[in-house]
């Protein structure tokens, strides 16, 4: 014989199927806005890579307690000086591959993906 175990009389299975899809991350897709944060850190960007949808908003954050200028390989953008908890936006409209840079500090590199 088969038991189900309830829970306030909701059967277990229903309540972790309903769970489930509540507790799912969102996705943004192309042609939603979203805002990703990238964190300037230790003289590092995290993450390094970051894949995004068109039109989302990325923000850098700089955690570090000293300057550094986000800016993208092409020109595409730059921010101004960013000391400690200070951040740059920037919002990717278009497909493609943006490798980036601190131009105070060349060797910190990154690359948004967006798709």
């Amino acid at each position: 014989m088969k038991r189900t175990i309830l829970f306030s009389g909701v059967p277990v299975m229903l309540l972790l199927a309903v769970s489930a899809l509540v507790l799912q991350p969102t996705r943004a897709t192309a042609g939603e806005n979203s805002s990703t944060e990238v964190r300037v850190d230790n003289f590092t960007f995290g993450p390094e890579t970051l894949t995004v949808a068109v039109n989302s908003t990325v923000t850098w954050v700089n955690k570090d307690d000293i300057p550094h200028v986000i800016a993208s390989n092409d020109g595409l953008f730059k921010s101004k000086a960013l000391d400690t908890d200070q951040s740059f936006s920037y919002t990717f409209t278009k497909p493609g591959t943006y490798p980036y840079y601190c131009s105070i500090h060349p060797k910190m590199v990154g690359k948004i993906v967006v798709q």
